[in-house]
């Protein structure tokens, strides 16, 4: 066997092989050790953005729902006593003026009364043309002693009784002619006509109803409001009315009711609405009606609307914390102005909350905060518009 002579070049050799081998064997753990640290990382739930409250000024709004009526409605009626309906000129909608004939009666029967009214006056005129010759003598032969006083009384006395009866015959004449006028009913008011009741050819009594018709056309919500309200409204306030077929109207108020019904703590508030026109009018009389009076503007603390989460019937905003962790707050909501919500209570004028995401986010989540004006972008989207390497 032969013996091996170790040089100083081989014990060095063999000294760094050594030294070698120790350091991957220390080193390969520890390179293991933090890729396990890196797997272990928590990771974000989602990409937000956040945003701090601002102070906006919101309009004061107050709530009231009512009816829609008519301004006035007008009951247009028969004044003529058992004539025939010949001819009814309007029908339901028909905007009419003041004065416009609604309908016409038969004058033939008035018409023949008239001619023996004119001929009554007639007559009395006669008379009281002969009686008044005779008076004009008997005075002229008063003095004369040619007729006794007697017989002069009776002259004058007759001259008077058929200047009498011609003031008699001509009221009687006048009572015709004013039935002769009222064979045409004609509108009080210009208006709409709301309803009809007439027929051709019946025969009606005085007083019988024929149209109905609203004023001018005119319009009013009325609203009903409690009693506690009632300090906050004036004649002259402005409200945004809301039909059930979702038109909308801006009124004025022109009356608050004097009372307040017992029963329901309530009072009327009359507001008056534009005219619409007749027939494709957005409102209508009898029509149910919500709507807003606008009471001024306060300064209130807002958030996006979309920072706002409902959940079990509740409102919350979730607070971004500085270790990037989210906390769900409870808040109470008022008023909205287009995308921004009041906060009634529940955070601080310098809380960070989250905008965007908020709705998919829970108590104590970890998220990536961006900025707001920055996109986020989806990783495969970002990675099928970058150029193809060459």
């Amino acid at each position: 066997m032969k013996n091996l002579t170790l040089t100083p070049m081989t014990v060095t050799l063999a000294a760094a092989f050594a030294l070698t081998g120790i350091a991957f064997a220390l080193a390969a753990p520890a390179s293991r050790a933090d890729d396990d640290k890196k797997a272990e990382a928590p990771k974000p739930a989602l990409t937000v953005t956040s945003a701090a409250p601002q102070s906006s000024r919101l309009p004061i709004l107050l709530a009231a729902n009512g009816n829609v009526a008519a301004w006035q409605e007008a009951v247009i009626g028969s004044e003529s006593s058992g004539l025939r309906l010949t001819e009814v000129r309007v029908n339901v909608g028909d905007v009419v003026r003041a004065g416009q004939v609604l309908a016409v009666f038969s004058a033939d029967a008035v018409n023949a009364d008239v001619a023996q009214a004119r001929a009554a006056v007639l007559e009395a005129q006669a008379n009281a043309a002969e009686a008044g010759a005779n008076a004009a003598r008997a005075r002229s032969l008063q003095t004369t002693g040619a007729l006794s006083a007697q017989q002069i009384s009776q002259y004058l006395t007759a001259e008077q009784t058929a200047n009498a009866r011609i003031a008699s015959a001509k009221a009687a004449l006048a009572t015709q002619q004013l039935r002769l006028k009222y064979t045409q009913v004609v509108a009080p008011d210009g208006g709409v006509i709301s309803s009809r009741s007439a027929t051709v050819g019946s025969v009606l009594g005085s007083g019988t109803e024929l149209f109905r018709m609203i004023r001018q056309g005119r319009l009013e919500w009325r609203a009903e409001v409690t009693a506690s309200e009632l300090l906050n409204l004036k004649t002259g306030t402005s409200v945004l009315v809301k039909a059930a077929n979702g038109a909308t109207l801006t009124g004025k108020v022109r009356m608050i009711a004097p009372t307040v019904d017992p029963q329901t703590r309530s009072a009327l508030v009359y507001v008056d609405l534009p005219a619409g026109g007749a027939g494709n009018a957005p409102f209508k009389a009898g029509m149910y009606a919500s709507g807003q009076f606008a009471l001024g503007a306060s300064e209130a603390m807002t958030v996006p609307q979309q920072a706002i989460v409902v959940r079990d019937g509740f409102s919350y905003v979730f607070r971004l914390n500085p270790n990037s962790h989210v906390s769900q707050i409870k808040v109470h909501s008022g008023r909205r102005l287009a995308e921004r919500i009041e906060v009634l209570d529940g955070i601080r004028a310098d809380t960070v909350i989250v905008t965007s995401g908020a709705g998919f986010l829970n108590d104590g989540d970890l998220v990536r905060n961006v900025a707001a004006s920055a996109p986020v972008a989806d990783p495969a989207v970002a990675s099928a518009r970058a150029p193809a390497a060459k």
